[in-house]
């Protein structure tokens, strides 16, 4: 898991059991010829772009796309190139209500640099199966993950969309970070809260509040 400052962080996990099952159940379904998305090289591609020193904000996502092409290790984000899905595309779409700026590529990789981790609560995913990973061990890195922050970092933003986001709330402490909860982005739920919510300005704001350079939010 070579993931920058995170391998010190993280220098206990390979050693858990449940950590070994989920190996384990993965390189089975390589066995077993399944495709994961994302190609194995890159389950850890948000640690690797945003160090754990760095962190400002976390979107939480559920489980990465399921299609082929599109899942690059980045909750929401695809590779430069590719069709923006539909709750990518309204993220954009309130980016530009909020505060002015059009996004065209789906590549999130500036945000990740700058300090957002854009998590997935599963890192892995079989091919057309959405969720297919859930329950397999990813959930309890995550929320590993999500501890850590919360308990050794301050002023971190939490963006939590939708119902399953938001059931992590209860493992932040509100008192110490900002928690920003809506509905999720997709065309089922986009414009019942989701629109209108103005996280990235939000977010922003409270960032420069806290003395903490804000989000540049163009890609």
């Amino acid at each position: 898991m070579e993931v920058g400052d995170w391998k010190v962080k993280l220098s206990d996990i390979p050693k858990k059991e449940y950590f070994q099952n989920l190996i384990n159940f993965l390189n089975l379904q390589a066995r077993e010829k399944k495709t994961i998305y994302p190609p194995r090289g890159q389950w850890f591609k948000a640690f690797e772009l945003t160090h754990f020193k760095d962190v400002k904000v976390v979107i939480l996502g559920q489980d990465p796309y399921h299609n082929p092409g599109q899942a690059q290790g980045m909750s929401f984000s695809v590779p430069e190139g590719v069709s923006l899905p539909p709750s990518l595309r309204n993220i954009f779409q309130e980016i530009q209500s909020d505060i002015g700026i059009n996004n065209q590529s789906g590549d999130l990789s500036s945000w990740a640099k700058q300090g957002v981790l854009l998590l997935n609560s599963v890192l892995t995913v079989e091919k057309n199966q959405p969720a297919s990973h859930a329950g397999k061990g990813w959930e309890e890195f995550t929320d590993y993950v999500i501890e850590l922050i919360n308990k050794e970092k301050e002023n971190v933003v939490f963006m939590l969309w939708g119902a399953y986001a938001q059931k992590k709330a209860s493992n932040i402490d509100s008192n110490r970070h900002l928690i920003l909860q809506s509905p999720h982005p997709s065309p089922f739920s986009a414009h019942k809260g989701f629109f209108g919510c103005q996280h990235f300005s939000k977010t922003n704001n409270y960032l420069k509040i806290n003395n903490i350079d804000p989000i540049n939010w163009k890609l």
